[in-house]
């Protein structure tokens, strides 16, 4: 056998997503060039590793044996590069977070710095909805998780990192009056939802809840970009993250209507097991943000705080 350690990395990933698509997604790599290495993979093995049924992506059971000893594999490897940094004496390890699918235009200017300071430190960011963000931190998979809504199924500790503000958003403003009342002009829209298990839409709807408000017509969609699109095509309203929609707003593509309510307010926190022992990494990384957090904000979110 002549695999490769990226064909054990690429065949890992489709197994823990189940998807040639989103490993192509996660991995930054393009979908054919993810199943060739698949199927070169596959090609050293008289047994099948994976099966489709009706266009679905399945594991074999032998297929889940191999991506196991795949997982050791890796894991070892990343122990080599760890031992070789420390006897450097340079920090060495993995940071797992997991970020719910706004936090992606967040968490990343969080990081920048102390990866770029630490080179023996590898970076493991998850993006995905609420839902799974919390049951990733819960079964204890992850370091840490960015979250907008903090969970109540949970005893958490938490850093506060910046405040998520939440806006009606869609091609042109719903009104030609300076401010309207929820109650009248949510009649008139169609509304785009995010997904259930969606921290957006979780805000939402307690929003609409709490005002007692009647949904004309919606629609529901699965990631804030198809939402983004869909607002810039005109098919519709939506309660969006400010922090994710800069560009269209500058560009002209979306404008923000005010309306009584909003915008809604919350906290980007970040978040971790109550009494969970950090890694040398993880409380490096605490420490950095404890003390950076200040200078981040001023230098990388001064825009934010003109809405």
């Amino acid at each position: 056998m002549n695999y490769t350690l990226n064909q054990l990395q690429i065949f890992l990933k489709v197994v823990q997503t189940q998807s040639v698509t989103k490993a192509s997604e996660e991995l930054f790599l393009t979908q054919p060039a993810v199943s060739i290495q698949l199927k070169n993979f596959q090609d050293q093995f008289d047994i099948p590793l994976t099966e489709v049924v009706g266009r679905k992506l399945y594991i074999t059971d032998f297929g889940r044996e191999i991506a196991e000893a795949a997982e050791n594999i890796i894991n070892q490897v990343y122990s080599i590069n760890y031992k070789t940094h420390a006897y450097k004496g340079q920090l060495s390890g993995r940071l797992k977070i997991s970020v719910v699918s706004t936090g992606k235009y967040v968490m990343p200017y969080f990081l920048k710095e102390f990866i770029k300071q630490n080179s023996g430190v590898d970076l493991v960011m998850d993006v995905t909805n609420k839902n799974k963000v919390i049951e990733s931190l819960e079964k204890n998979e992850v370091d840490f998780a960015l979250v907008s809504i903090l969970p109540n199924s949970l005893n958490i500790e938490k850093l506060d990192l910046l405040q998520n503000k939440l806006f009606l958003v869609g091609n042109k403003k719903a009104s030609s009056k300076k401010e309207i009342k929820a109650k009248e002009l949510f009649k008139e829209l169609s509304l785009i939802f995010r997904e259930k298990g969606s921290g957006t839409r979780q805000t939402m709807e307690n929003f609409i809840e709490r005002n007692k408000l009647t949904i004309n017509k919606k629609m529901e969609l699965t990631s804030n970009e198809a939402v983004k699109q869909a607002l810039i095509a005109g098919l519709g309203y939506s309660i969006m993250p400010l922090i994710g929609i800069r560009n269209e707003l500058n560009n002209g593509d979306l404008q923000i209507t005010p309306i009584k309510g909003l915008p809604i307010k919350t906290t980007w926190s970040l978040i971790w097991l109550k009494g969970k022992r950090h890694s040398p990494v993880c409380q490096a990384y605490l420490n950095h943000i404890k003390t950076e957090k200040s200078k981040i904000i001023k230098e990388t979110f001064d825009w934010y705080e003109q809405y």
